[in-house]
């Protein structure tokens, strides 16, 4: 039988998920409430019909992060499937809509073309998605949305949705008002200085590429995570003003030393599509209390940087438990079995098969 999804917001985002399931033989279902954009979705192939599906397995929210709550309750209301979103902000947005079959979602991929136009199949492959389960999470909706955002080619981490909130302040929403700061900068120099712009070599395009993305997304990330932006927004106003002072006092060590340890954390980011584990185990996981468990395993393995290549929950031989079995990275399998004894659990590795 063929399996059916939904995408509400047929943007970049919510396009590029239409055209990957479908690649993957998914029947697509979508709306946006713009209909000339909903138009050119099914001219692109993006999606199979414009219609809410009572029937989809899987429902994607992808519409501007304040209309998330809303179209995440109706798409609860409307069909049995689990839903998911890919806004950027995630604690306001899981907490309003509280219900163990949502689980909050954040692919952490982009481009710099707009709209479905953009849409790209690949967009996905390579890149972190994010996913936010909690106490209330129903284990086997959350089993569901991880095995098929890995299915895009993604790498999913999970995380408690007040810690992404404060990462993402940190890894995107600063760099790109940062970004939008220093072309603001630029373009003032420009109007006394016209041949600035023109001049602007690699390292200044690099770092204010993300200014030319879609505004339009920005207002409602701000306001919805305004603590955690302003909290770093301050870290770097500070960090800013040191290193000013430290230019300004001509100190060549300090300054070298903070350029040094700059270089050595840029370098020890890893790098984006790098190439799956190819030798796996199971850690399997006996639990109670399952929803809070799943959460409590899947968001200590996201902690440790340790890939969940595959999820699903079982029953487990003794009345009243259940089984959480990840698929892991042999290499990281053992760094994920000490964390998890640590705080109590009772992993076994085995082979897969």
């Amino acid at each position: 039988m063929t399996r059916r999804a939904a995408v509400v917001g047929l943007g970049l985002i919510g396009g590029s998920i239409g055209l990957a399931l479908r690649r993957s033989g998914w029947r697509v279902s979508g709306v946006d409430n713009d209909a000339s954009v909903a138009a050119m979705a099914l001219r692109l192939g993006v999606v199979d019909r414009l219609v809410v599906d009572p029937e989809a397995e899987i429902t994607f929210i992808a519409t501007p992060v304040g209309a998330v709550v809303a179209a995440a309750r109706d798409a609860l209301a409307t069909g049995p499937g689990v839903v998911t979103d890919v806004g950027g902000v995630k604690a306001g947005v899981v907490a309003a809509v509280d219900d163990p079959r949502f689980i909050g979602g954040h692919p952490m991929a982009g481009s710099e073309l707009e709209g479905v136009e953009g849409a790209d199949g690949d967009l996905f492959a390579g890149a972190a998605w994010v996913l936010t389960p909690t106490a209330t999470t129903d284990p086997d909706a959350y089993a569901r949305v991880h095995a098929v955002v890995a299915s895009l080619g993604a790498d999913v981490i999970a995380v408690e949705p007040a810690r992404h909130d404060a990462i993402v302040a940190v890894v995107s929403h600063v760099p790109h008002l940062t970004a939008a700061a220093l072309m603001g900068v630029a373009a003032s120099h420009a109007e006394h200085q016209g041949p600035l712009l023109r001049l602007a070599a690699g390292g200044f395009r690099d770092m204010t590429r993300i200014a030319a993305g879609h505004p339009g997304i920005w207002p409602d990330v701000c306001a919805d995570n305004a603590d955690a932006i302003t909290a770093v927004l301050g870290q770097l106003v500070s960090e800013l003003e040191r290193i000013r002072d430290v230019v300004a006092s001509g100190s060549r060590a300090e300054l070298l030393g903070t350029l040094e340890r700059a270089r050595a954390a840029r370098l020890a980011l890893p790098a984006r599509g790098a190439p799956r584990a190819t030798e796996v185990v199971e850690v399997r996981v006996p639990v109670t209390n399952r929803p809070r468990e799943l959460a409590s395993v899947t968001t200590l393995a996201g902690e440790l940087g340790v890939n969940i290549e595959a999820l699903e929950t079982a029953d487990a031989t003794e009345a009243e438990r259940g089984l959480i079995v990840m698929v892991v990275d042999a290499r990281a399998a053992q760094r994920l079995r000490d964390a998890l004894v640590a705080e109590g659990y009772r992993p076994v590795i085995q082979a897969v098969g």
